[in-house]
């Protein structure tokens, strides 16, 4: 199918500015690693461990290096990923943290943001047989019960803390004793409610209390809870490969079981089974108190990621066998409509929220404002803890299940809270939180969003670049330094260039609206000086549609391969080509401008799994396409490179 282009009779500033973004992140990202790491990709300067943390913030500085390739990047990056992901791992492995290159066990809510680094570099690049391996290998730790995670007979993941050596007794030597000095921990409150003599953290200054409330999370850390539903991402990740049957079953299985115990409950997720499959079992019969669970310290922060995360992945593989069940999404539904229930009105300021200090920067001024405020905490007496939704978490789930009331709940948390659609200029690890003001982009209300959005982009690696000059790592830095100097920005290329939002932190899978294959090259991304702009997701999962500009700045012709999906889940049914016809280019040397054509529109059929686009040298491609679910099986699409091309 021959895709109709037009001549670049101005050059859009948002294309310049998205391949400037490109251009120096390529720049930092190697300033980066010449600072920080070591010859082997280790991290330099970052000591030794003393307990079970630490695995996760060692890999977190490059968790979206491969992303940043699989949008464009060059491959030099995704070579300097790899490159890291070998040195992270053995520097890991020599300090006891890990075996047969696995965590030897933690809590998934850290496994999952280690882990994110892996997911991204399965995606960016299916045909490395080493990661490969690793995919097989990490999902059996789970997926056979013979490693001790998982049992089968109850339905349950065994232990809060699990990995490679199995459930691990407890929560480790850290918190034997859980004394009121822990002052980096006085703001998420008491692990455990309804302890004797326990009711306010000040109990905790008393050593005989401390003990006891270290004694109680050590014999309750047992069983399953919540944030280990994030463990559905290693399994699919290991099922994109090959579409083992048995992983596929292993994630729909764990997943239903704690939607049943969810319908049992009343429908509000619980988090917390003993060993025994009860809920409840080691908590005194009560649905909430788990490890990284409803009560401490995140709750709906913690809870609803991994739920998310899991349901996600459940819905996912069901697409492999007849039509997608997005079931499993209304334990999020519940959770979020649950919290929203109990929302109250105040300045976000002058709440005593955990999580303040991160939102307090976020809204700026609009802090001060009243906002929308929901409990992330359940306790002995009730909810508590209220501060802004964060917005991964309704924005994911319209954004998966494309249904409207999702997106009416959505709608009615950025009404709610000030300043949600505006273009502010900060950026955590997670690098997310400018929902809202993509959100009104799609919506046609802030057509200038690429622009600010890039140039503010542009300006967060300008200040990572400066901190790395102003704060030099040397020995004994603080392990999260290297996340907070990170200078590689993906947050705003992916919204833009695939209209995805930010991959979910604690643990979830690189899925995209769109994704892109340099045809001449035969690699994934965008080829260079091409900039692509999602300006449209409408429709839902079974008959979509994503318009979407290419633009090439190029001095040669590029030719780019447009899927509607990251991992072939969906295909095109249809596209809608704009062009023009009459015009003159470039005209005749005499004129002093070339003459535009008429512009014309044409709806053409179509079954593929693919759009190849050829773009002339400084021309632009306007598409719609028409989206349904493919027939055939998702998995990790392999690109075969071009015989000579360079890797």
């Amino acid at each position: 199918m021959h895709v109709p282009t037009v001549p670049l009779r101005e050059v859009p500033a948002w294309a310049v500015l998205q391949r400037r973004l490109f251009d120096v992140t390529e720049e930092a990202w190697q300033e980066f690693s010449a600072r920080y790491t070591e010859p082997d990709g280790r991290i330099a300067h970052a000591g030794g461990f003393e307990h079970r943390d630490g695995v996760d913030d060692l890999y977190e500085p490059f968790f979206n290096w491969p992303a940043f390739y699989a949008l464009g990047g060059s491959d030099a990056v995704l070579d300097a990923a790899k490159h890291h992901f070998e040195g992270v791992t053995a520097q890991l492995t020599e300090a006891g943290m890990l075996t047969d290159e696995y965590e030897n066990g933690y809590d998934w809510f850290h496994q999952g943001e280690s882990l994110l680094f892996l997911y991204a570099l399965c995606a960016a690049d299916p045909g490395d047989e080493r990661f490969a391996d690793r995919a097989r290998r990490f999902a059996a730790l789970y997926t056979d019960p013979a490693h001790g995670n998982y049992d089968p007979r109850r339905n349950i993941i065994t232990a809060p803390h699990n990995g490679a050596q199995g459930p691990l007794d407890g929560l480790g030597t850290e918190w034997l004793t859980y004394p009121a000095s822990l002052d980096y921990m006085k703001a998420y409150g008491l692990p455990l409610h309804g302890l004797p003599g326990i009711e306010r953290w000040e109990d905790l200054e008393d050593p005989a209390k401390a003990r006891l409330m270290g004694d109680e999370m050590q014999r309750r850390a047992a069983g399953d809870t919540a944030v280990n539903l994030a463990a559905t991402s290693l399994v699919v990740n290991r099922w994109l490969y090959d579409g083992d049957a048995a992983s596929a079953a292993w994630v729909t299985r764990y997943v239903a079981g704690w939607r049943e115990r969810a319908v049992a409950a009343g429908g509000l997720m619980p988090d917390n089974v003993a060993p025994d499959g009860t809920v409840g079992g080691l908590h005194d019969g009560a649905w909430y108190g788990g490890h990284y669970g409803w009560t401490w310290p995140h709750g709906l922060h913690s809870v609803g990621m991994s739920t998310l995360v899991g349901a996600i992945n459940a819905s996912f593989v069901s697409g492999a066998a007849g039509p997608r069940d997005d079931g499993p999404l209304d334990l999020v539904r519940t959770m979020l409509d649950t919290a929203l229930e109990h929302a109250v009105t105040a300045p976000v300021a002058e709440t005593p929220f955990s999580l303040r200090g991160g939102w307090v920067e976020r809204l700026g001024p609009h802090a001060a404002e009243p906002a929308l405020l929901v409990p992330y905490r359940y306790g002995a007496e009730g909810w508590f803890d209220f501060g802004p939704l964060q917005l991964d978490l309704p924005t994911w789930l319209w954004w998966w299940t494309r249904d409207d009331a999702d997106r009416e709940r959505l709608d009615r948390v950025l009404d709610a809270t000030p300043g949600s659609r505006e273009v502010r200029s900060f950026r955590d690890k997670v690098e997310a939180g400018h929902e809202g003001p993509w959100l009104a982009f799609l919506d046609g209300t802030l057509p200038d969003y690429p622009e600010r959005a890039l140039s503010m982009a542009l300006g967060q690696v300008a200040r990572r670049r400066a901190l790395m000059d102003a704060e030099p790592a040397g020995p004994g830095v603080h392990l999260h330094f290297w996340q907070r100097v990170n200078p590689v920005v993906t947050e705003v290329l992916g919204q833009l260039i695939t209209g995805t939002p930010q991959t979910l932190y604690n643990g979830g899978l690189p899925f995209a609206a769109v994704s892109y294959t340099d045809a001449d090259r035969r690699r994934p991304g965008l080829p260079p000086d091409v900039a692509a702009l999602v300006t449209r997701l409408d429709g839902d999962r079974d008959a979509g549609r994503v318009a979407l500009t290419l633009v090439n700045l190029s001095s040669a012709t590029r030719r780019v391969r447009v899927r509607p999906s990251r991992f072939g889940e969906q295909r095109l049914t249809g596209v809608v080509v704009h062009g023009e016809e009459g015009g003159a280019w470039p005209g005749p040397s005499t004129a002093a401008a070339a003459a535009p054509g008429a512009p014309t529109t044409r709806t053409l059929p179509l079954d593929a799994a693919d759009l190849l686009v050829e773009l002339p040298p400084s021309h632009r491609a306007d598409v719609v396409l028409h989206t349904a679910p493919a027939a055939a099986r998702p998995r990790h699409l392999t690109e075969t490179p071009t015989v000579g091309a360079t890797r």
